[in-house]
């Protein structure tokens, strides 16, 4: 179990994890299937709380601290991609060759990394940040080479 206060909400994590799975009909469906997981994530923000619960189809062998933290490891880049799409619209990218794609991939994930640093003097969203730099690069030119 983990617990976490951020966003002024506390989140608890409770994580399950089964091997036996020989009553699964469709297993064969799934090649190197070992185990199946849950996530019981409840949240807590001015004295409600919500529930949500995550199964998971996995190859991984029964650990559930190695399920944990591969789950938290896979939403953390899931996150990352979120971040790439939004603000770099990187889904609708339509790039054929594949080293441009890569190039441009690399390109948009260093950008980004510098956005999360970067400080235009109010919280913005980082596609609002991006934004407020075009308009004016040659203002931040010398912070972004600064970082």
């Amino acid at each position: 179990m983990t617990k976490e206060k951020s966003h002024s909400q506390i989140e608890t994590r409770e994580y399950y994890q089964c091997s036996k799975i020989g009553w699964m009909q469709e297993k064969s469906r799934w090649k190197g299937i070992k185990s199946i997981g849950m996530i019981c994530k409840t949240t807590e923000q001015s004295g409600k709380q919500v529930t949500e619960r995550r199964y998971y189809i996995s190859s991984l062998p029964l650990n559930v601290e190695l399920f944990a933290r591969t789950v938290r490891e896979h939403w953390s880049v899931e996150v990352m991609h979120w971040h790439l799409d939004v603000t770099f619209k990187e889904d609708a990218n339509t790039t054929l060759d594949k080293t441009a794609a890569q190039n441009l991939n690399i390109i948009n994930k260093w950008c980004l990394s510098i956005l999360k640093l970067f400080d235009v003097g109010k919280k913005l969203s980082l596609r609002k940040k991006r934004y407020c730099i075009s308009m004016n690069a040659r203002k931040y030119l010398e912070q972004i080479l600064s970082l």
